[in-house]
């Protein structure tokens, strides 16, 4: 598989990664260990989990089991912020929660070091001064190697940059937010911040919730099983008419090429100079390889002009 450095950093990502958030809520320990190998002989070296997924603890857990001796072969990333616990010392972006986090992560996922430490949710009751200044220490004490953010905001990660730049510290060489071709939005926020400021971005949700798998139809009943069937909230957002009318566009022009819809939301992705690697999440060691394979897909300047007259929504504009 192709790799890409992550941000102004040495460190390289294939351009496909494993979401890990099924780990520990969709799969046990024998699925989990299916989905992490396929992904290990299909040459994915990112694997992206958080301490919140699986029920608090659960995904790091059965990775760190999955990965065993090949934990040395990948790019281990994890996140921190979300409650773990009850009570307002089991959250957030404090020193004290950090140094605490990290540890507990360790633990899960059996470790002694961190690839990428990502910063989960923006914190209004920390100072970033205080958050950059806890990584940084983590850094230079050999427990994590590079840190990012996730959800944040282009002008959050400006200030970041620029905190740590001033302080001399550790900055942020990812960012990992909502981003796909029913939701470009970003485009317009965060992707011109992290070029101007040297972070790569991490697409999570490339497949807009399953939208862009094909298995949702116009009219048709949703699949048993399928997020948008448990989540029926979700549902009422993502299968509107504008979607359906633009997935059906994608469907037909990616069949043009004998592709599928998978394989241009997953490739066109991968192909922006500004995504490091497409973070996709797999229950199956089939999904694994079909996201890997999309990810081959390396679209040529013609199509990447054609999605995006089907796909780009000028700003200022809903």
């Amino acid at each position: 598989m192709r790799l890409k450095n992550l941000g102004n950093s040495g460190l390289k990502v294939s351009v496909v990664g494993l979401g890990c958030n099924n780990f520990g809520m969709k799969c046990d320990q024998a699925a989990t260990n299916a989905v992490v190998h396929a992904a290990l002989d299909c040459g994915v070296t990112l694997f992206d989990t958080a301490d919140f997924y699986g029920g608090k603890g659960g995904s790091e857990v059965l990775l760190g089991r999955a990965l065993g001796a090949r934990r040395k072969d990948i790019v281990l990333a994890t996140k921190f912020g979300l409650p773990m616990g009850e009570g307002d010392y089991m959250k957030g972006a404090s020193r004290r929660y950090i140094v605490q986090a990290v540890e507990a992560s360790l633990r899960r996922l059996g470790t002694d070091y961190i690839d990428l430490y990502q910063h989960h949710y923006p914190d209004p009751d920390a100072p970033i001064e205080e958050t950059l200044s806890a990584l940084d220490d983590l850094v230079r004490s050999g427990k994590v190697r590079y840190i990012g953010c996730s959800n944040f905001l282009g002008w959050q990660l400006v200030e970041a940059w620029y905190v740590a730049q001033q302080a001399h510290q550790t900055i942020f060489v990812s960012a990992q937010n909502h981003y796909s071709l029913m939701d470009r939005s970003i485009e317009n926020d965060i992707v011109p911040a992290a070029v101007k400021y040297g972070a790569s971005i991490l697409p999570y949700y490339p497949l807009a919730r399953g939208l862009l798998t094909g298995k949702y139809r116009r009219g048709q009943a949703t699949p048993g099983g399928a997020r948008l069937t448990i989540f029926p909230h979700l549902a009422t957002k993502v299968l509107t008419e504008d979607n359906f009318d633009k997935v059906e566009k994608l469907t037909a022009y990616a069949a043009s090429r004998n592709r599928t819809i998978l394989d241009l939301a997953i490739g066109w992705l991968a192909a922006q100079p500004h995504v490091a690697s497409v973070i996709a999440g797999a229950s199956t060691p089939e999904q694994v390889r079909l996201n890997v394979a999309a990810g081959e897909w390396q679209l040529s300047p013609q199509e990447l002009q054609d999605v995006d007259k089907m796909t780009h929504v000028p700003v200022g504009l809903p």
